[in-house]
């Protein structure tokens, strides 16, 4: 089946586009905790203001569905990639609280946007067997590429400033997206989706666990890496080796997620995920140990590749001509809760460090309760 989807000029282009993504994400998320915290001087408070900033832009990926009337979704997708290129770029030339807020801003707006085209595309020209192994391998060419540039940072941080390493892997980004925002993927002939929001009764369940999935995504995003530089004194250096161990954990375990979704459906699948989020989240709250946080850290980013289960499960449930605007709602509504948790648990830290995590323990055990809508044999209600 490899073979054939390979064969999809589709999956060439978002190939490429995804390896500018994970570029970004391994580029700003390495450098960025220890560069808001050493060279700025953030506190909790100001780490949860600038994660719900973040944010916003997944939030305003409903407004994807307008963008899409006067540009073509796989050109919205190479745009989006320019644009977090930018932002990047551009993080350690603003070295305050202010300037964090700005590029923060810029280059989430380019990565939401990016990843809200991405996977609409990959479930409108993949089918419903395709569409979790191409999601399991760009996780996984997502973690070589992780890896690789993390290795790249582990030697570069040491030779040059911050603001030169946001600068050099910013310019790498957006020159990937603009050679292909002049390029067309399209040779299939795909359902025409329908312009404009789409709102259904019969999606409640995706739009549940959208929502709860955002509270906890960024409860991990927001308080984690910052738990250990904050709490346990990791370096700029020991976060690049964590990044990288991260990567060779979730390039050896995204194809087998996807394909135990392909096996054990998604219900099975996202069951595991919240099970296992509730000790890992009561794990950072209660023990205290430098070497458990680490190794909890490590799951925790495996873990996460379970949530494609959630768009596989949309995939297999809705009518064909509401992905593209679908896929934008069900991002704002994952936003709706990722942009007040971090100021929430911000506060919360500041008060007590470990709250932010029992909160993460209580929205996964919500969550857990929520999956068990899956139908056991989804196969009944596909299209």
């Amino acid at each position: 089946m490899i073979k054939e989807i390979k064969k999809n000029p589709m999956y060439g282009y978002l190939f490429y586009l995804v390896v500018a993504a994970a570029i970004s994400n391994q580029a700003w998320n390495t450098l960025f905790n220890n560069y808001a915290v050493d060279i700025v001087g953030i506190n909790g408070f100001q780490m949860g203001i600038i994660q719900s900033v973040r944010e916003i832009p997944g939030f305003l990926t409903f407004l994807v569905v307008y963008i899409l009337i006067v540009i073509k979704e796989h050109r919205l997708s190479a745009l989006s990639t320019v644009l977090m290129g930018i932002g990047v770029a551009i993080t350690g030339l603003f070295p305050s609280f202010k300037g964090l807020l700005f590029t923060t801003f810029l280059m989430s707006l380019g990565f939401h946007y990016f990843e809200t085209t991405n996977k609409s595309l990959t479930l409108q020209h993949f089918g419903k067997k395709e569409a979790p192994l191409v999601l399991g391998r760009f996780g996984s060419y997502s973690a070589i590429v992780s890896i690789f540039f993390g290795l790249m940072l582990l030697i570069s941080v040491k030779f040059f400033p911050i603001w030169l390493n946001y600068l050099v892997y910013g310019i790498i980004i957006s020159t990937i997206g603009l050679y292909f925002l002049f390029k067309n993927p399209i040779f299939l002939e795909v359902p025409k989706q329908k312009k404009g929001m789409v709102l259904k009764k019969k999606y409640w369940l995706y739009y549940a666990l959208n929502f709860l999935a955002g509270a906890r995504r960024q409860i991990f995003i927001a308080f984690a890496v910052f738990l250990l530089v904050k709490h346990y004194n990791f370096t700029v250096l020991e976060v690049a080796i964590l990044f990288v161990l991260n990567n060779i954990f979730v390039f050896l375990t995204a194809p087998k997620i996807a394909e135990g979704i392909n096996r054990f459906g998604e219900r099975k699948v996202l069951t595991f995920e919240y099970l296992a989020l509730i000790f890992i989240f009561l794990g950072y709250a209660f023990i205290e140990s430098r070497n458990v946080a680490l190794i909890l850290y490590i799951i925790d980013h495996v873990i996460f590749g379970f949530a494609i289960g959630i768009n596989t499960y949309f995939q297999k449930t809705a009518d064909s001509e509401d992905i593209a605007p679908s896929m934008g709602v069900g991002f704002a509504i994952n936003h709706i809760s990722a942009v007040i948790v971090p100021i929430i648990g911000g506060i919360l830290w500041m008060t007590n460090w470990k709250t932010p995590f029992i909160m993460g323990a209580i929205f996964s055990a919500i969550s857990l309760f929520f999956v068990k809508y899956i139908p056991k044999d989804i196969k009944i209600i596909q299209n």
